[in-house]
């Protein structure tokens, strides 16, 4: 490893079918007022609202709800969230949902007792709250598996009026104080929810794996979690009820997001940003829209990281590559990658989500371009990935 870093989790985690049961005990760690954020009313439909809702009282804890976050949080929604804290003087955030539930959460926190404009400063501006700012304390209570909100400090918002749509990864004082992973409740989403969050899952750690060329501890993490992933994700398509595939797709979702699998590396983000601006577009799950452009990308990216791509091909899918050269490797890789996505059911291009031809100029306008693992874009060339994507 060649990089310097400084690594701090301080999530506390709750795994497994009674871990719901520990959330009265952390309960007594916070004020009495709880804002309760939760989506569009499944986890009402399921139970798993009325057990939440039943420890809450049982801690004597004065409820506050937000129903309705939906699966990409807008600006507006985030706006009547700070307003519903503000006005109730919330001690406490509890996240109920995915991914988004949780993203929707932190951004609130972080804003409640932000002075100023809390978008322009975090979202368009990527700072971070001011040293000495009022956070609130998040928790969650998890009901899907894929972003790895759970235990990091990342934010996805939707300016839906301005078709944007953009990420902010905020210091340590935002990742939630405890969250409360019950893989039960995970079967508990629509089957096209799981396949999404796999991929999801699939590319938090791709993003990390495929950068530098140094001999990383990291990678070798990546390539068993992905080895393992493979594996749960067939079991759970095959049966979406067994307990033990979604516990291990559950608990890989954490450790492929929760900042481990990026120390010491470049790290590269940019199949998120373009499915980023495709979701904004068409509004679909967010890990169809990272499926939908990744063979396109991966592609690009395959010619200067060659020998991690040929890596792949043997370390993860289990490839005989002898004699076969890196190229040949690399592209029997991500052949095996295609066929796997396929599989398990994944879109492969952006037509399936919704997209068109006269959408991809504000696909491409609205994609935030970072320098990346093996390549730095232009907007030329998010335009033809995007193209290659239809």
């Amino acid at each position: 490893m060649n990089g310097n870093f400084v690594y701090y989790n301080p999530t506390k985690l709750y795994f497994g079918e009674d871990s719901l049961n520990y959330l009265i005990d952390e309960l007594k760690n916070y004020g009495p007022v709880v804002l309760l954020n939760y989506g569009s009313g499944s986890v009402k439909r399921n139970g798993i609202y009325d057990q939440v809702v039943a420890i809450l009282q049982q801690a004597g804890k004065t409820i506050v709800e937000n129903p309705g976050v939906m699966s990409n949080p807008t600006l507006e929604k985030l706006r009547e969230g700070i307003q519903i804290a503000r006005d109730n003087k919330v001690d406490l955030i509890l996240a109920l949902g995915g991914g988004s539930v949780c993203d929707y959460s932190k951004a609130v926190a972080a804003s409640v007792y932000c002075e100023g404009d809390y978008w322009d400063k975090f979202y368009l501006k990527q700072q971070q709250p001011d040293a000495g700012q009022k956070i609130l304390p998040v928790g969650c209570v998890l009901t899907m598996a894929g972003t790895g909100s759970e235990m990091n400090a990342g934010t996805v918002i939707t300016d839906a009026e301005n078709t944007f749509k953009v990420g902010h990864v905020f210091d340590a004082r935002l990742m939630p104080k405890f969250s409360i992973l019950n893989p039960r409740f995970t079967m508990t989403v629509p089957e096209n929810q799981m396949k999404a969050g796999i991929y999801d899952i699939m590319n938090h750690i791709m993003e990390q794996y495929f950068s530098d060329f140094d001999d990383n501890t990291s990678d070798y993490l990546s390539e068993g979690l992905m080895r393992g992933l493979i594996v749960a994700s067939r079991k759970a398509v095959k049966d979406p009820q067994d307990y033990e595939a979604r516990s291990n797709i559950m608990w890989t979702a954490t450790w492929a997001l929760n900042t481990l699998l990026g120390l010491g590396k470049r790290e590269d983000w940019m199949v998120h940003m373009i499915g980023h601006s495709v979701g904004a577009w068409t509004h679909a799950p967010h890990g169809y829209c990272l499926a939908s452009v990744s063979m396109a990308y991966y592609k690009r990216a395959m010619q200067p990281g060659m020998a991690k791509f040929a890596r792949f091909a043997r370390n993860v899918w289990g490839i005989n590559t002898e004699g076969m050269t890196d190229e040949q490797s690399a592209t029997a890789g991500l052949e095996a990658l295609k066929s796997w996505m396929l599989e398990i059911g994944l879109p492969l291009t952006i037509s399936e989500l919704g997209a068109t031809q006269d959408m991809i100029p504000g696909i491409t306008k609205g994609t935030v371009i970072y320098p990346a693992g093996y390549l730095d874009l232009t907007p030329e060339e998010v335009t033809a990935i995007l193209q290659e994507s239809m």
